[in-house]
C-alpha cells in the first residue's frame, strides 16, 4: 500500500514539475511581450498618490518615527548595534532550485522560545527573547548584553503586538504634527482610477501563492513572473558575492538580468527622486487627491493591457502549488489569523550598500537598485499582519542618518498588486525609525520589495509565524509518540517493539524522517553557529539525537521482523512495502543533505 502511494506521489511530483516547466515558458514569452517597456508607479509626491494607496494599498499602514516612544527607540537601536557587534547577525544558506545560494542580508530570528522559522528549505532556530516571564524562569542561555538587546526586542514586539490591534479600518498614516501624534485616516470613496478597478475585478491570481525567490540566470526578464509563485522570502538580492552565488544573484526576489534601467518614458516618476531614491521628505499634507485619472498609464495601456488577462489563467494552478511550509510529515489545515495579533518572531536583517559590489535594478517599475527582491513573506498565519521597525545608520557605531548630507539616497520599500501589470506601483520612503504594518491580505495579495539606500539599514520584521510544525514541544510530542513503542527491558537494556501494525510502523518512519531532515540536519547544517551566542537549543537539540538513536534501533528491529520468515507472507509484504518506501526517502534526502554539506563550509 506504501509502495503503491510512493508511486503515485513520484508521478505527481513528475506532472508538477512538467506542468511548472510550462508554466515558465508562458511566462517568459509573456515577458518577452512586456519587453522594455516600465510600469509606472508613484511616491509621496506624486498626483493620486493617496489616492492609489487608499485603493490598491489600503493594507498598508505607516508610522512614522516621531510617533514611537523616544525611549524605545533608543534600547531598540542599541539591540541592533549589539547584535551587530557580537557577531550575531549571519548570512543564510538557503535552497534555490536545489542549489545552495546565501542571502544577500545578513539576519538572525528572535522570538518565543523554542520557536523556528522555516524559509527556503531552511530552518532558523529562535534566539529566545527575554522577556519577563522567561527571566522568572531563570534561564541563563545568554551574556547580560544579548539578554537586554533580545529583551529590548520583545519590547517592541510588545508595542507591535498593541498597536496592530488597536488599529482602525481606513489608518494609512501615524505622524507627527506639531508635536502631536496625528492619525491620517485614509480617504475611502469612489474615487479610485478604472485601472485599479480592473485590476480588483481580475487580478490576484497570486494570493494564494506563499514563495518567491531567485530565479536563474536567462534572459532579461525571463523568470520574474515564474519566481513569484516559487520561493519567497526577503533576503536573496543581487549582490554578486562568492562563487556560485554570483551566478545566483542575477535573479533575486524577481530581479532580471538587465543593464543600468533608465527611467521610463512612460513612467509616473518625478524628476530623480524616484529614479535615484532621494529623500525629499512627505509633502506637508498627505495627498488624498479625487482626480480619477490613469495616473500616467498614458500609451503603454494599450500595449501591455492585454498581458494581464493572459496571467489570470494561473490562478488555479497557482492554488494547487500551495506548500506546507514547516515540513510536516502530516500538513494541517491552514491556519487564519484571529482575535488579538500576537507576533511570535522577529527576522532581524542587516545590509550596508557599500560592501556589496553590485546590487540589481528593479525590473518592473525602474524603482532603483534593490537590497531585496520582490516577494511574499512565507509561512506565516493566513491574513495575519506583518510589522517592520526600519533603522538606518552611518556606520557601526550607530549614528544615525537622520540630519545629514540632503544627497543621500533613502531606503524605499516597493509594494506591487501581483501578477498585475496593470496598478501602478507604490513607492514609500523610510526615514530611520520609521514602522510599517501591512495588514490582512496585503502580504499575501500583493508583493513587496526594499529598495537600497546609501547608508546600511537593519530591520526587525515580526510575524505571526505558522509553527504548528515548528516548535520545540512539537517535535518532542512527535517523538514521545514514535517511541512509545519501544520497549526496552529494564535488566537486559535490550530493545523490541510493542506493535508490529503496518499504521503504527510507518507513522514511526515517518517521524524518524521528520526529525533527522527537518530538525537534526537543519541545525547541524547552520542553526548550530548560533550556539556561540546563545545555548538554548544546545540541550533539547542533543536529547532530539538520543531520540533520533533510538529510532534508528527501531527501525532495525522492523527490517529483522520483515526478514524473519514464520511472518505471515501478507504481512511481511505489507510491511516490507511499508518499510522500502520510508528508507527510499530516507536514502535520498540523506544523499541531498551529503552534497550540500560537501559543497558548502562554514567558518
Amino acid at each position: 500500500m506504501k509502495a503503491r502511494q510512493c508511486k503515485h506521489n513520484s508521478r505527481n511530483m513528475k506532472r508538477s514539475a512538467d506542468s511548472e516547466g510550462e508554466k515558465r515558458r508562458k511566462r517568459r514569452k509573456l515577458l518577452q511581450e512586456l519587453g522594455d517597456q516600465k510600469i509606472p508607479f508613484l511616491g509621496p509626491s506624486d498626483r493620486g498618490f493617496q489616492q492609489l494607496w487608499d485603493s490598491s494599498y489600503s493594507g498598508l499602514v505607516l508610522r512614522r518615527s516621531c510617533s514611537l516612544p523616544a525611549e524605545l527607540h533608543s534600547r531598540v537601536q542599541a539591540a541592533f548595534l549589539t547584535l551587530r557587534s557580537k557577531g550575531c547577525l549571519l548570512r543564510d544558506l538557503v535552497r534555490v532550485r536545489d542549489r545552495d545560494v546565501f542571502t544577500a542580508v545578513s539576519r538572525a530570528l528572535l522570538g518565543e522560545p523554542g520557536h523556528t522559522y522555516r524559509y527556503l528549505d531552511t530552518r532558523l532556530f529562535a534566539i529566545p527573547w527575554h522577556s519577563e516571564e522567561t527571566e522568572v524562569k531563570g534561564q541563563n542561555c545568554c551574556d547580560p548584553d544579548l539578554r537586554a538587546a533580545c529583551k529590548a526586542l520583545w519590547e517592541l514586539n510588545t508595542f507591535f503586538c498593541s498597536d496592530v490591534s488597536q488599529l482602525k479600518e481606513g489608518d494609512r498614516l501615524t505622524q507627527c504634527a506639531k508635536g502631536e501624534v496625528e492619525v491620517k485616516q485614509g480617504e475611502e470613496g469612489d474615487t479610485e482610477s478604472k485601472h485599479s478597478e480592473e485590476s480588483k475585478n481580475s487580478e490576484g491570481g497570486d494570493s494564494e501563492s506563499r514563495q518567491s525567490e531567485e530565479g536563474d540566470t536567462e534572459s532579461k526578464h525571463s523568470e520574474e513572473w515564474d519566481i513569484e509563485s516559487k520561493h519567497s522570502e526577503e533576503g536573496c538580492s543581487g549582490s554578486k558575492q562568492e562563487g556560485e552565488w554570483e551566478t545566483e544573484s542575477k535573479h533575486s526576489g524577481e530581479e532580471g538580468e538587465s543593464s543600468q534601467v533608465k527611467p521610463s518614458e512612460t513612467s509616473v516618476a518625478s524628476g530623480s527622486e524616484h529614479s535615484e531614491g532621494k529623500c525629499s521628505g512627505w509633502p506637508s499634507k498627505i495627498i488624498s487627491g479625487t482626480e480619477t485619472e490613469s495616473v500616467g498609464l498614458g500609451a503603454q495601456e494599450k500595449s501591455v493591457v492585454h498581458l494581464k488577462h493572459s496571467l489570470s489563467g494561473y490562478e488555479t494552478e497557482d492554488k494547487e502549488e500551495k506548500e506546507s511550509g514547516q515540513g510536516c510529515s502530516q500538513p494541517s489545515p491552514p491556519q487564519v489569523c484571529t482575535g488579538p495579533v500576537k507576533f511570535n518572531v522577529t527576522l532581524l536583517n542587516y545590509m550596508d550598500p557599500a560592501a556589496m559590489s553590485q546590487l540589481k535594478e528593479e525590473p518592473y517599475f525602474g524603482m532603483g537598485k534593490m537590497a531585496v527582491g520582490w516577494h511574499h513573506d512565507e509561512n506565516l498565519i493566513t491574513h495575519s499582519p506583518v510589522a517592520v521597525y526600519s533603522y538606518t545608520c552611518h556606520d557601526d557605531k550607530g549614528e544615525s542618518s537622520e540630519g545629514g548630507s540632503g544627497e543621500k539616497a533613502c531606503w524605499r520599500i516597493g509594494l506591487k498588486v501581483a501578477w498585475d501589470i496593470h496598478t501602478p506601483g507604490l513607492m514609500l520612503p523610510l526615514e530611520s525609525g520609521d514602522c510599517y504594518y501591512m495588514r490582512d491580505d496585503l502580504n499575501s495579495t500583493h508583493q513587496h520589495c526594499v529598495l537600497a539606500g546609501d547608508t546600511a539599514r537593519f530591520s526587525s520584521t515580526h510575524r505571526v509565524a505558522e509553527c504548528s510544525s515548528g516548535t520545540l514541544t512539537y517535535i518532542q510530542s512527535r517523538c514521545q509518540e514514535a517511541l512509545s513503542n519501544l520497549h526496552t527491558d529494564p535488566e537486559t537494556g535490550s530493545h523490541s517493539l510493542l506493535t508490529l501494525l503496518p499504521t503504527t510502523l510507518q507513522n514511526c518512519e515517518e517521524i524518524h524522517n521528520e526529525v533527522e531532515f527537518e530538525w537534526l540536519r537543519q541545525y547541524w547544517f547552520q542553526g548550530q553557529r548560533y550556539a556561540r551566542f546563545c545555548s538554548w537549543w544546545t540541550r533539547p537539540m542533543e536529547q532530539l539525537e538520543k531520540d533520533w538513536r533510538l529510532m534508528e534501533t527501531m527501525t532495525m528491529l522492523f527490517l529483522t521482523t520483515v526478514e524473519e520468515e514464520d511472518q505471515a507472507a501478507e504481512g511481511r509484504r505489507e510491511m516490507a512495502e511499508t518499510l522500502l518506501s520510508a528508507l527510499t526517502d530516507r536514502h535520498q534526502q540523506r544523499q541531498t543533505w551529503r552534497d550540500r554539506s560537501g559543497e558548502n563550509h562554514w567558518h
